[in-house]
């Protein structure tokens, strides 16, 4: 007959160890729910801001900051400087450009970019393909959907499923 020993049968250690696993992996997802959701509230405050930014430039200058073309970090905006994507915003109207969290500037996603009616009375700003997004997560927040990039037919209304971008603009820029 065996003696009794104290100590932990090889059931109760693997037991135990796939408990520990399993709240480890819920952790995990939260954890990277929590970031992301961080990442949108940095991604709403930087359009917001530099929103007002522009907003301010205009009551200044009676017009908005004028470009014709894309501006951006990214290459297919240009690959600028921050502080040179919207033409005399900074350090006047807001201090520093800000940037995507996620910016891939050779693979143009997550980049803000800018471009204006030729003679500055109407903008567009744009938070271009975010690459943490599904078409879900653009549409959570659909007053942000920029409608000519959403896959519809309408350029100035929001009615496709496949949104690539959010922004602010003005109507008479919505088809830009």
């Amino acid at each position: 007959m065996r003696g009794k020993s104290s100590g932990f049968t090889l059931i109760e250690l693997l037991v135990v160890v796939t408990i520990i696993a399993i709240l480890a992996s819920i952790g995990m997802v939260v954890y990277g729910n929590v970031q992301k959701s961080a990442r949108l509230a940095k991604r709403i405050g930087d359009l917001k801001g530099i929103e007002t930014a522009i907003e301010l430039y205009r009551s200044e200058n009676e017009k908005y900051p004028i470009s014709t073309s894309w501006r951006s970090e990214c290459a297919n905006g240009g690959g600028l400087a921050p502080d040179d994507v919207i033409p005399g915003l900074v350090p006047k109207y807001v201090r520093t450009f800000p940037s995507d969290p996620r910016m891939d500037k050779l693979n143009n996603t997550s980049c803000y970019m800018y471009i204006s009616n030729g003679d500055g009375s109407g903008f567009k700003l744009i938070n271009f393909q975010i690459s943490e997004f599904t078409p879900a997560d653009y549409l959570g927040q659909r007053g942000l959907v920029d409608p000519a990039k959403d896959g519809g037919s309408d350029p100035c209304r929001v009615d496709g499923g496949n949104p690539q971008s959010w922004g602010f603009y003005t109507y008479n820029a919505c088809s830009l």
